[in-house]
Protein backbone atom coordinates (compact mmCIF):
# COMPACT_ATOMS: atom_id res chain seq x y z
CA UNK A 1 0.00 0.00 0.00
CA UNK A 2 1.40 3.25 -0.74
CA UNK A 3 2.25 5.70 2.02
CA UNK A 4 -0.64 8.25 1.61
CA UNK A 5 -3.30 5.85 0.94
CA UNK A 6 -4.98 4.34 4.25
CA UNK A 7 -7.90 2.11 3.87
CA UNK A 8 -11.08 3.85 5.62
CA UNK A 9 -9.64 6.76 6.06
CA UNK A 10 -9.51 9.98 4.08
CA UNK A 11 -6.36 11.73 3.31
CA UNK A 12 -4.88 14.32 5.29
CA UNK A 13 -5.19 17.98 5.00
CA UNK A 14 -3.12 19.48 2.66
CA UNK A 15 -2.36 21.88 5.14
CA UNK A 16 -1.12 19.22 8.02
CA UNK A 17 1.06 17.16 4.82
CA UNK A 18 2.64 20.77 3.23
CA UNK A 19 3.92 21.41 6.96
CA UNK A 20 4.50 18.12 8.46
CA UNK A 21 8.04 17.87 6.93
CA UNK A 22 9.06 20.90 9.68
CA UNK A 23 8.89 17.73 12.37
CA UNK A 24 12.02 16.67 14.01
CA UNK A 25 12.41 13.03 12.78
CA UNK A 26 10.74 10.73 15.80
CA UNK A 27 8.82 13.08 18.15
CA UNK A 28 5.81 12.48 19.85
CA UNK A 29 2.90 13.97 17.84
CA UNK A 30 -0.51 14.97 19.41
CA UNK A 31 -3.51 14.94 17.11
CA UNK A 32 -6.51 16.96 18.98
CA UNK A 33 -10.01 15.79 18.42
CA UNK A 34 -8.58 13.20 16.00
CA UNK A 35 -11.68 11.79 14.56
CA UNK A 36 -10.90 8.88 12.65
CA UNK A 37 -7.57 8.85 12.51
CA UNK A 38 -6.20 10.24 9.52
CA UNK A 39 -3.56 12.54 10.52
CA UNK A 40 -2.35 9.88 13.15
CA UNK A 41 -2.05 7.73 10.52
CA UNK A 42 -0.28 10.12 8.34
CA UNK A 43 2.43 10.87 11.16
CA UNK A 44 2.96 7.19 12.16
CA UNK A 45 3.26 6.05 8.80
CA UNK A 46 6.55 8.67 9.10
CA UNK A 47 8.07 7.21 12.33
CA UNK A 48 6.23 9.58 14.58
CA UNK A 49 4.62 8.31 17.72
CA UNK A 50 1.04 9.36 17.87
CA UNK A 51 -1.59 10.38 20.74
CA UNK A 52 -5.03 11.13 20.05
CA UNK A 53 -7.45 12.42 22.11
CA UNK A 54 -11.20 12.56 21.43
CA UNK A 55 -14.66 12.15 22.74
CA UNK A 56 -15.40 8.66 20.85
CA UNK A 57 -12.00 6.95 19.75
CA UNK A 58 -13.64 3.92 18.44
CA UNK A 59 -12.58 4.23 14.83
CA UNK A 60 -9.56 5.79 15.34
CA UNK A 61 -8.76 2.69 17.99
CA UNK A 62 -9.63 0.35 14.40
CA UNK A 63 -7.88 2.84 11.65
CA UNK A 64 -4.41 3.32 13.43
CA UNK A 65 -4.14 0.29 16.10
CA UNK A 66 -0.29 1.73 17.40
CA UNK A 67 -1.71 4.98 18.10
CA UNK A 68 -2.04 6.09 22.22
CA UNK A 69 -5.84 6.90 22.44
CA UNK A 70 -7.06 8.99 25.37
CA UNK A 71 -11.06 9.26 25.11
CA UNK A 72 -12.46 12.23 27.09
CA UNK A 73 -14.71 14.81 26.95
CA UNK A 74 -12.06 18.23 26.34
CA UNK A 75 -15.33 20.61 26.48
CA UNK A 76 -16.72 19.29 29.86
CA UNK A 77 -13.86 17.55 31.55
CA UNK A 78 -10.30 17.77 32.90
CA UNK A 79 -6.94 17.83 30.48
CA UNK A 80 -6.76 14.67 30.11
CA UNK A 81 -3.04 15.42 29.45
CA UNK A 82 -1.36 16.23 32.59
CA UNK A 83 1.50 15.26 34.37
CA UNK A 84 2.29 16.45 37.64
CA UNK A 85 4.58 19.31 36.02
CA UNK A 86 2.05 20.09 33.84
CA UNK A 87 0.91 19.86 30.39
CA UNK A 88 2.47 17.01 28.22
CA UNK A 89 4.49 18.45 25.80
CA UNK A 90 4.50 16.78 22.01
CA UNK A 91 7.04 17.45 19.54
CA UNK A 92 3.92 18.75 17.90
CA UNK A 93 -0.25 19.32 18.16
CA UNK A 94 -2.24 18.83 15.39
CA UNK A 95 -5.73 20.18 15.11
CA UNK A 96 -7.88 20.59 12.48
CA UNK A 97 -11.68 21.09 12.34
CA UNK A 98 -12.09 21.80 15.68
CA UNK A 99 -12.58 24.71 17.60
CA UNK A 100 -12.83 25.35 21.54
CA UNK A 101 -11.08 28.37 22.89
CA UNK A 102 -10.62 27.81 26.23
CA UNK A 103 -8.17 24.92 25.06
CA UNK A 104 -5.63 27.56 23.66
CA UNK A 105 -3.33 27.87 26.39
CA UNK A 106 -3.48 23.86 26.89
CA UNK A 107 -1.96 23.82 23.48
CA UNK A 108 0.05 26.33 24.01
CA UNK A 109 1.64 24.79 27.13
CA UNK A 110 1.47 21.39 25.60
CA UNK A 111 3.76 21.78 22.96
CA UNK A 112 7.60 20.69 23.73
CA UNK A 113 10.43 23.57 23.21
CA UNK A 114 10.63 23.94 19.53
CA UNK A 115 7.68 21.95 19.21
CA UNK A 116 5.70 22.84 16.06
CA UNK A 117 1.23 23.64 16.12
CA UNK A 118 -0.31 23.34 12.96
CA UNK A 119 -3.79 24.13 13.24
CA UNK A 120 -6.39 24.55 10.80
CA UNK A 121 -10.42 24.86 11.13
CA UNK A 122 -13.40 27.38 10.11
CA UNK A 123 -13.39 30.64 9.75
CA UNK A 124 -15.30 33.87 9.61
CA UNK A 125 -17.40 33.56 6.05
CA UNK A 126 -18.34 30.22 6.37
CA UNK A 127 -21.57 30.97 7.54
CA UNK A 128 -22.43 32.22 4.34
CA UNK A 129 -21.66 28.92 2.30
CA UNK A 130 -22.33 26.17 5.11
CA UNK A 131 -21.90 24.27 8.31
CA UNK A 132 -20.78 25.43 10.87
CA UNK A 133 -22.41 28.76 10.63
CA UNK A 134 -22.29 29.90 14.08
CA UNK A 135 -19.88 32.03 15.70
CA UNK A 136 -18.47 30.01 18.50
CA UNK A 137 -16.86 27.66 16.06
CA UNK A 138 -15.45 29.98 13.53
CA UNK A 139 -12.23 31.63 13.94
CA UNK A 140 -12.34 35.46 13.65
CA UNK A 141 -9.99 36.95 11.11
CA UNK A 142 -6.33 36.97 12.64
CA UNK A 143 -7.69 34.89 15.68
CA UNK A 144 -4.92 32.21 14.87
CA UNK A 145 -2.29 35.00 14.67
CA UNK A 146 -3.07 36.59 17.97
CA UNK A 147 -3.12 32.84 20.11
CA UNK A 148 0.37 32.53 18.82
CA UNK A 149 1.91 35.90 19.39
CA UNK A 150 4.33 34.40 21.24
CA UNK A 151 5.43 31.53 18.26
CA UNK A 152 7.64 31.66 15.43
CA UNK A 153 5.16 31.58 12.80
CA UNK A 154 6.28 29.83 9.85
CA UNK A 155 2.94 29.71 7.62
CA UNK A 156 -0.74 31.95 8.18
CA UNK A 157 -3.25 31.82 6.26
CA UNK A 158 -7.40 33.17 6.50
CA UNK A 159 -10.22 32.91 2.98
CA UNK A 160 -12.00 30.64 0.82
CA UNK A 161 -10.99 27.40 -0.35
CA UNK A 162 -12.96 25.23 -2.41
CA UNK A 163 -14.09 21.53 -2.88
CA UNK A 164 -16.07 21.91 -0.71
CA UNK A 165 -16.44 25.63 -0.57
CA UNK A 166 -15.77 26.66 2.60
CA UNK A 167 -13.86 29.64 4.72
CA UNK A 168 -10.40 28.55 6.46
CA UNK A 169 -7.86 29.93 8.96
CA UNK A 170 -4.63 28.05 9.69
CA UNK A 171 -1.24 28.25 11.11
CA UNK A 172 2.03 26.07 11.23
CA UNK A 173 4.24 28.11 14.28
CA UNK A 174 6.94 26.93 16.39
CA UNK A 175 7.47 26.88 20.07
CA UNK A 176 10.56 29.01 21.22
CA UNK A 177 13.53 26.63 21.23
CA UNK A 178 15.44 26.04 24.46
CA UNK A 179 18.52 28.89 24.81
CA UNK A 180 21.97 27.56 23.64
CA UNK A 181 24.49 27.64 26.15
CA UNK A 182 25.82 30.94 24.17
CA UNK A 183 21.90 32.50 25.41
CA UNK A 184 20.64 32.89 21.49
CA UNK A 185 17.83 30.28 20.59
CA UNK A 186 18.33 27.18 18.18
CA UNK A 187 16.99 27.27 15.29
CA UNK A 188 16.82 24.17 12.83
CA UNK A 189 13.29 24.89 11.16
CA UNK A 190 14.41 24.34 7.77
CA UNK A 191 11.32 25.66 5.09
Amino acid sequence: MPRTAHVGLSAPSPWIARWSHLLPPGCEVLDLACGSGRHLQWFATRGHPVVGVDRDTATARSQVPQAQLVQADIENGPWPLLTPQGPRRFGAVVVTNYLWRPLFPLLLQSLAPGGLLLYETFAAGNESVGRPARADFLLQPGELLQVCAHLQVVAYENGFLSGPDRFVQRIAAFAPALPSSAGTELSRHPL
